[in-house]
């Protein structure tokens, strides 16, 4: 009797050890469950992340943008196209009237065209650039660029391209001189012209704006007053300029005026105004072009620091 007690209560025992097993698996698999909905939770979340980095525009697209808003905002404000007319209308005055002017030269030539735009170009230069990041300094929208998805790098070039932009369209504008001049218009003809020298003194123009442009928006990273900007970038162009006449390099004999006449913009023009291709001035522009990105890309990157 007594071992046919036990072996009942055995068999009664195991479907309590059963049930209790089932019970263990249920509650390991209530405790998987919210583990395997975090990591689902935490893959969908990481989803729009991945997709943000992933559908951010191209560096090139980023700075196309910037550099299409800066050009937007010149091309909508009647103060560009009054610079530009008056300038326009100045350097034809100097060309073709002062001290006799294209008519004394008695043959072909766009030379004094093409020396006298660098005056022009040290006076247009800062009103394209004064305002490029002083205004946005001063109006505080340069904190909501800064806070946008695009880099401080971006945000230089484009403003730069887009200072650039305008001033290279005054630089067409002027082209327009010795196309209607020189070429079989209807109601004025003067002859046959060298287009080569022409073409590369233009080419000489458009490295010294890049220069000067570069300058000018440095000068403007620096400070929130347009004015302040505007008389900084035009002296320091006007010192890089003048430095290289004859009379300062003279004085300075030796290695300091050979040394003066390498950093003078005006040195390094002369070629391109004599329709001479020079590599070593090209290579000067470019080095001080880059050379001013750098430090207004700094100067914009010091504002995260304070």
């Amino acid at each position: 009797m007594s071992s046919e007690t036990t072996l009942e209560k055995g068999e009664e025992n195991k479907p309590l050890e059963d049930d209790s097993d089932e019970s263990d698996n249920e509650q390991d698999e209530q405790e998987d469950a919210p583990s395997e909905r975090h990591s689902t939770r935490r893959d969908v979340d990481a989803d729009p992340t991945e997709k943000a980095i992933l559908d951010r525009p191209s560096p090139s697209r980023m700075i196309w943008t910037v550099a299409r808003r800066e050009m937007a905002s010149y091309l909508q404000s009647p103060i560009t196209y009054i610079v530009i007319s008056v300038s326009l209308v100045v350097l034809g005055l100097w060309f073709f009237l002062y001290k006799g002017g294209f008519w004394q030269i008695d043959r072909a030539s766009t030379t004094r065209l093409v020396e006298s735009v660098p005056y022009g170009l040290m006076f247009l230069i800062p009103l394209f650039t004064m305002r490029a990041l002083s205004d946005e300094k001063r109006v505080g929208t340069i904190e909501l660029l800064i806070t946008m998805p695009v880099k401080d790098s971006e945000i230089i070039l484009g403003k730069y391209l887009g200072s650039l932009a305008m001033i290279v369209i005054g630089l067409l504008l002027v082209a327009t001189y010795p196309i209607v001049m020189f070429t079989r218009a209807p109601f004025w003809h003067l002859g046959e012209l060298d287009w080569s020298p022409f073409w590369v003194g233009m080419l000489g123009l458009v490295f010294f704006s890049a220069a000067g442009t570069a300058v000018g928006l440095m000068w403007s990273s620096f400070t929130e007053s347009q004015i302040l900007s505007f008389f900084a970038t035009l002296i320091t162009l006007a010192v890089l300029y003048f430095i290289g006449q004859v009379s300062v390099v003279e004085l300075l004999q030796g290695w300091p005026g050979d040394a003066v006449a390498f950093l003078s913009m005006q040195t390094r023009f002369e070629p391109f105004a004599r329709g001479i291709l020079d590599t070593r001035a090209i290579i000067y522009f470019l080095s001080l072009t880059v050379l001013c990105l750098m430090v207004a890309f700094r100067a914009l990157e010091s504002r995260k620091w304070t």
